[in-house]
C-alpha cells in the first residue's frame, strides 16, 4: 500500500473521530449550561456556590462580548465568525488533509465542539422573551475562578466547558506549530 493509500485509509476514522469529539463537546457544554442555569437560575438569582472556597466555583453569568466581554451587543459578529472558522476547520481536515495528523484531528475536533457550545448560545436559541434583550447573543457562562489579590485572576471573568474546549485547542495549535512541525522537518 503507498502513503496515498494509506492517507485515504485513515480518512473516515479520523473524521469519526474528529465528529465525535466536537459532538461530545459540544454535547458536554450545552447539558451543563442547561443543568447550571437550572439549577441556581440566572445571574444575579443566587449566590455562587464554591467547590474550593474563594478560589472555584459555580455561578451563573452571561457574556454578551468575545473574550473577557469585549464587543459586547455584537454577538451576531461573532457567530458569523464562528461560522466562518467552523467552514475553515472542515476545509483543513477534509480538503488540505488535517485528518493525517492524529493530534491535529483531535485539536480541531476540541476547538469545533467549543465553536458549536458558544456558537448555539450566541445565535439566541437558548434565549426567551422575558429575558433581557442585551442578552440575546450572549454566551451562558457558570464555571467561576479566582485568585484573590492577583491581577487578572481577581475575578476572572466566569466561563464556560466550550472555552475550555477552545483554550486547549488553541494551546494544542500552539504546541504543534512550535514543537510537532519542527520535530516532523528535522
Amino acid at each position: 500500500m503507498n502513503t496515498v493509500d494509506e492517507g485515504r485509509a485513515l480518512l473516515v476514522p479520523r473524521l469519526l473521530i474528529f465528529t465525535t469529539l466536537t459532538l461530545l463537546g459540544v454535547t458536554a457544554d450545552l447539558v451543563s449550561k442547561q443543568i447550571i442555569f437550572d439549577q441556581l437560575g440566572l445571574p444575579g438569582q443566587s449566590d455562587p456556590l464554591w467547590i474550593i472556597e474563594g478560589i472555584f466555583g459555580i455561578q451563573t453569568a452571561v457574556n454578551p462580548g468575545a473574550v473577557f466581554g469585549m464587543g459586547a451587543g455584537k454577538g451576531l459578529i461573532f457567530a458569523g465568525f464562528s461560522i466562518f472558522a467552523l467552514l475553515g476547520i472542515c476545509l483543513w481536515m477534509v480538503r488540505f488533509q488535517g485528518y493525517l495528523s492524529k493530534w491535529l484531528t483531535w485539536t480541531l475536533g476540541l476547538i469545533s465542539g467549543g465553536i458549536l457550545g458558544n456558537l448555539y448560545d450566541r445565535l439566541g436559541f437558548w434565549w426567551s422573551d422575558y429575558l433581557p434583550l442585551e442578552w440575546k447573543s450572549g454566551v451562558r457562562d457558570w464555571i467561576l475562578f479566582r485568585l484573590e489579590g492577583v491581577p487578572l485572576f481577581d475575578p476572572w471573568p466566569n466561563f464556560n466547558i466550550a472555552d475550555t474546549l477552545l483554550v486547549i485547542g488553541a494551546g494544542m495549535l500552539f504546541y504543534q506549530s512550535l514543537v510537532l512541525e519542527n520535530r516532523d522537518k528535522k
